[in-house]
């Protein structure tokens, strides 16, 4: 199970890259043969294009390789790095916390005015909901990436 949670968000990417990938060349081989293509496929591909930049920075949290302090935290002895990763993992939960609520702001505005995406017509919240989901995951691999770092192994 472990090493399921530790590239959970690396093999998400894998299926919506290779399903973005199919879309793209099959809306791209219809339309040279046919000259037509299905509107539908850039909609999805977009969609799963914000799902695919929740799940990166997750992984990117994850890693520690996101700048943060980094350059900082190099050039401070031990005791300055104590400081500086939890200040920067606070400041960068902050901003998810931020990010997070005016999501669900977001989606709870687009469920009650019943918005559809145009090609689907499915309802937009579902796209949506890749903010506070990505949020919450990037919230718990900052915290997972500090108490590494504090303890002095690396993610």
């Amino acid at each position: 199970m472990r090493r399921v949670y530790d590239n959970m968000e690396e093999a998400l990417g894998v299926v919506l890259l290779a399903m973005m990938a199919a879309l793209a060349f099959t809306n791209v081989v219809l339309r040279y043969f046919i000259n037509y293509s299905f509107a539908f496929t850039e909609e999805a591909e977009v969609a799963a294009l914000v799902w695919l930049t929740a799940l990166g920075a997750a992984a990117g949290f994850r890693r520690g390789l996101h700048l943060g302090f980094g350059l900082l935290a190099m050039r401070f002895p031990r005791l300055g790095r104590l400081v500086l990763v939890p200040f920067a993992s606070l400041l960068t939960i902050i901003t998810l916390c931020i990010l997070f609520y005016f999501s669900i702001f977001q989606i709870k505005d687009e469920i009650a005015l019943a918005i559809t995406s145009e090609a689907l017509a499915i309802p937009q919240w579902w796209y949506t909901l890749a903010l506070p989901i990505g949020a919450m995951l990037m919230i718990a691999r900052v915290i997972e990436y500090t108490w590494n770092e504090l303890r002095g192994s690396k993610a």
